[in-house]
């Protein structure tokens, strides 16, 4: 009977510790928080609707041409990898010389396709991003750069109206968002001006202006050509009127005799035009645009303020033409406007002397 008492409650006992076993044995949550991963990827919709998968940190950029690389460096110059076009030996005056040897990828699409892609598979980007106006056949290019080079592919539309939007589009996707945020609310304060003078002047006092392009300054960016969009946003009037509007290359030719009857008010040439012979040019003196001085050259370094290639260079094309054509407007020092653009755009400390040389042929006679 004893050795029966003595069993009894060893055998109760290894129940309890039965029992108690589970409890004993769960995880301590308070020493085992659980964190929720970072996401490697996102979904990005681009201008033409695609959505493309990308990565959600980019730091390796290829740009598809020399807007859309003017676009990225302005904003993340170290995220790109390579160059659409070489920088001229005056363009790489205002970058760091880190930039200069960067590979050249060349044009992407359209019919002046030079891509490289050797060159751009060796780089390795993350991502090409193309920046511009949109185009009818853009989702289609993109679509088939992609395909072609297996990397995420995608368009972002950049014009004088859509600059803001993409460059915070832009800074979101760089991790640049608050230099992407003072550049956009630059251009937002730029284009408002020029939008409200522009509403203060009668139809009949709108000044006529040519942009000559070329060494003859007989090619045009005539009325309709995005390479002479500012010329409308400031309120002026492009003279030059053409059938067939040609947005590539120099614009449309014309003669002596069609420059005599469009009669511009003020006469814009290219740099390398013919600014410097005009006044002794029996041709040209028949204009008055060229007996009264009103005729200049648009400054063009690191890049022409007007287009070639039309991107956000122009944004400091508006306050230079408009304070050109109606000074009772605009009122402002083009040196230190030149000065801030400068360093907000291309990352360069322009100097009072700089400035002045920029517009030596460009401010009112």
């Amino acid at each position: 009977m004893k050795k029966n008492s003595m069993i009894r409650p060893l055998i109760v006992i290894g129940l309890l510790l039965c029992l108690l076993s589970p409890l004993w044995a769960q995880p301590s949550y308070e020493t085992a928080p659980t964190t929720a991963e970072a996401p490697q990827t996102i979904l990005f919709t681009d201008s033409t609707g695609r959505e493309v998968e990308l990565p959600a940190n980019i730091t390796r950029v290829a740009p598809s041409g020399p807007a859309a690389q003017m676009i990225l460096y302005s904003l993340a110059p170290d995220s790109l990898i390579g160059w659409g076009t070489k920088p001229s030996e005056v363009q790489k005056q205002y970058m760091d010389e880190k930039y200069w040897s960067l590979p050249v990828f060349g044009q992407f699409y359209g019919k002046s396709n030079t891509l490289n892609l050797e060159a751009l598979i060796e780089a390795d980007p993350q991502v090409i991003i193309d920046l511009g106006d949109k185009k009818a056949s853009h989702k289609e290019d993109m679509t088939g750069v992609q395909e072609q080079t297996g990397i995420p592919t995608i368009f972002i539309e950049a014009n004088l109206n859509t600059f803001p939007d993409a460059y915070r589009k832009l800074g979101k996707l760089l991790g640049k968002e608050e230099k992407a945020e003072q550049i956009a609310q630059y251009i937002e304060r730029t284009v408002a001006m020029a939008k409200e003078n522009a509403a203060k002047i009668p139809e009949d006092q709108r000044v006529s202006v040519m942009f000559g392009t070329g060494p003859t300054g007989l090619d045009v960016n005539a009325k309709n050509s995005i390479h002479a969009d500012v010329i409308d946003v400031i309120g002026a009037v492009n003279a030059i009127e053409v059938p067939n509007v040609s947005s590539k290359g120099g614009g449309n030719t014309i003669n002596m005799e069609q420059l005599m009857m469009f009669d511009p008010d003020v006469i814009l040439f290219n740099e390398g035009g013919p600014y410097q012979t005009v006044a002794d040019d029996p041709l040209w003196q028949g204009l008055s645009a060229i007996t009264e001085g009103r005729y200049y050259e648009i400054p063009s370094a690191p890049y022409n303020w007007l287009a070639s290639p039309p991107s956000v260079n122009r944004i400091i094309g508006i306050p230079w033409l408009g304070n050109l054509v109606y000074p009772q407007l605009y009122d402002l020092d083009m040196v230190a406007e030149a000065q801030k653009f400068y360093s907000l755009f291309w990352h360069y400390d322009l100097s009072e002397a700089e400035a002045k040389a920029l517009l030596k042929n460009s401010t009112l006679k």
